[in-house]
């Protein structure tokens, strides 16, 4: 058997009931240029600020710190205001400044069904689920609810215990076109509630029925066993998780192991836990492991009552609603709601973390992960997504004890070192990334090469920014055997070789082949433009770095090397617009532009701004080859 924490058939089931698309995975973003080693003419630029881990989404979105809540809107009276400000904290993902708003706009029109709605799904996703509940009441008791006040309802039904006053609304609430027997969500509800009310033979007989329904037949089997194991019978609950597509997931499994340990079966138990692949990252199997082996008891507590079997149901909706290339908010809706049905359950827990930060709510998101941590619940998938959170997040001395205390607690877990070195390497703590990476390289040395293109690529970032060159240039060569399509790889050893003046040719073939791989990434046709420049063919650099500029018109050294294109083609005054678009935009922050050299070229001109560097400069670079003559 072996453990899947998402749920696959599951998962495939509801997304064709639910009509959601499938999961799109986030696209790389390739690290976007080495450190410069010399300006034109051989001036070096301040260190510049650590960059994401390559593979990583664009830098400035990832590493800036999540939008706190919005101070007061200026005073803007009926509607318009907050609805406007609303609209841009939800396109934002600002939950708790778009609740405010939401809010705001309902007060002003509270017949309105939208605002309703919206502010319903953005107090939900900010966490705040009281007063959601309490605004959906609201609507329901004024005749007005929507289909998603409803739902609430139903949730604040089940925590209060209301089981019959809920079975009533299930009763009335529910659309007529579709019997509650093919009704997923309600139907589950419905058993589950029977259960909460002492009905416990109408309740079975409800998942039974539920189950006839091929098309649901494994997630009701799923609830009827759990269901099955509340009453003991424990016989009935075992056939059932031992189906196919009923238990083969991570809380399935769970519940089969306590399930056959409740039968004295324990040897089964233990035999389905050893060996199973991933086991020992998840320390609620180690635990169940342990027990077993000790002969200490082990009860059925996988759900404590229907409460808990709701929240799992709202968790799998949360799971087949998040796959979609664009985000479903009603994923993160459901996934906090199997929260606050639920507080103990880990994976409700982590589903609704990894939403948030998808969303890039990362503040939001680590208060989920440091939850799951509160409970002794430190698994390695989850500690990773929780370090690169609090990275993106801004809080980086945060990701580094992180990324410590897993690699202490993991130290043979290669991507717990690859973490490691990822986040001092973001703090600029080049030379002390480096042993992360060693160490996580080393742990790959019987990998397959798949598996450690990436830490050589990360390592060799880390040595060209502590200045050991050489050695950056074997693991960049290294990786590209591994990956030779990959084009931010291929850009950042051809930048790093056309920065120095070296293997003209060859740096610029590489970056032409990164172009055709990545042909809209700014950064790459930045390098291609600067390889022509380098060599001196001043024409055939200005289209690619036009190109590169409408892609990063607010990058200072974009910005200072179009400048010095134009100049170098006779746009003198177009240069000179560049250059001063480079300083408006404080390129000292970037540390990859001289804001005092750029001064100097708009005073005296880049010819003569080269001249003083070439006579004064040790370490000038040579004026641009052409091709023919570029060296090896």
């Amino acid at each position: 058997m072996t453990l899947d924490r998402t749920r696959p058939l599951w998962i495939a089931l509801l997304v064709g009931l639910l009509g959601a698309p499938a999961l799109a995975d986030d696209s790389d973003r390739p690290e976007p240029r080495p450190i410069p080693v010399q300006m034109e003419g051989g001036a070096e630029g301040d260190a510049p600020p650590a960059a994401d881990a390559p593979g990583t989404p664009a830098e400035d979105a990832a590493s800036a710190p999540a939008a706190a809540p919005a101070g007061p809107a200026p005073l803007t009276r009926g509607l318009a205001g907050p609805y406007l400000a609303a609209r841009m904290a939800t396109v934002e993902n600002d939950f708790r400044a778009a609740a405010r708003y939401f809010v705001q706009a309902v007060a002003q029109d509270p017949s309105d069904p939208y605002l309703q709605d919206s502010a319903l799904v953005a107090l939900t996703s900010a966490g705040d689920l009281d007063r959601a509940v309490a605004f959906a009441e609201r609507m329901v008791l004024s005749g007005s609810a929507t289909e998603l006040a409803g739902l609430l309802h139903r949730a604040k039904l089940v925590k209060d215990g209301a089981w019959d006053e809920l079975l009533a609304f299930l009763e009335t609430s529910r659309s007529v076109d579709l019997p509650i027997t093919e009704d997923l969500m309600d139907g589950t509800i419905q058993g589950w509630a029977l259960m909460g009310a002492g009905r416990g033979s109408d309740s079975l007989a409800a998942f039974q029925a539920l189950a006839a329904s091929e098309s649901l037949a494994p997630v009701a089997n799923y609830h009827l066993a759990l269901a099955q194991a509340i009453v003991g019978d424990y016989d009935s609950a075992e056939a059932l998780l031992a189906q196919e597509g009923t238990g083969d997931h991570l809380l399935g499994l769970v519940a089969r192991v306590q399930v056959l340990a409740q039968l004295d079966r324990r040897d089964e138990a233990e035999a389905l836990l050893a060996g199973l692949p991933g086991l020992e990252a998840e320390p609620q199997l180690l635990d169940l492991q342990a027990r077993l082996a000790a002969g200490a008891p082990v009860s059925f507590d996988i759900v404590g009552g229907p409460s808990d079997g709701i929240a799992q149901l709202l968790l799998a909706f949360a799971s087949a609603l998040s796959g979609g290339p664009d985000p479903e908010p009603l994923s993160l809706i459901h996934a906090r709601l199997a929260v606050w049905l639920a507080p103990e359950n880990a994976e409700a827990r982590l589903i609704a973390a990894q939403l948030l930060q998808e969303r890039q709510q990362f503040d939001l998101a680590e208060a989920e992960y440091e939850a799951v941590r509160a409970m002794g619940q430190l698994r390695p998938a989850a500690e990773l997504s929780r370090i690169d959170a609090l990275a993106r997040a801004g809080r980086r001395p945060e990701a580094e004890n992180a990324a410590l205390a897993l690699s202490a607690a993991y130290p043979s877990l290669a991507q717990a070192w690859v973490a490691l070195g990822d986040v001092l390497r973001q703090q600029e703590k080049y030379t002390t990334a480096v042993p992360a990476y060693d160490k996580a390289l080393q742990l790959l040395s019987d990998a397959p090469p798949e598996a450690r293109w990436f830490p050589l690529y990360a390592r060799g970032i880390a040595l060209e920014r502590a200045g050991q060159f050489e050695r950056a240039e074997a693991d960049l060569l290294a990786a590209l055997e591994i990956r030779p399509d990959q084009a931010s790889l291929l850009n950042y050893l051809g930048y790093s070789w056309i920065d120095r003046n070296q293997n003209l040719e060859q740096a610029l073939e590489m970056i032409k082949k990164a172009v055709e791989l990545a042909p809209g990434d700014g950064y790459i046709l930045d390098s291609l433009a600067w390889a022509y420049y380098r060599l001196g063919r001043y024409e055939e650099a200005v289209a690619p770095m036009e190109q590169a500029i409408a892609t990063m018109a607010s990058d200072p050294l974009v910005n200072d090397h179009l400048g010095d294109i134009y100049w170098k083609v006779g746009r003198t005054r177009e240069a000179e617009i560049q250059w001063k678009r480079a300083l408006s935009l404080e390129p000292a922050e970037s540390g990859e532009v001289d804001p005092a050299r750029i001064r100097a070229k708009l005073e005296r001109g880049l010819d003569a701004v080269l001249a003083d560097e070439a006579g004064t400069d040790s370490r000038a670079a040579p004026q641009p080859q052409t091709e023919a003559d570029a060296s090896e």
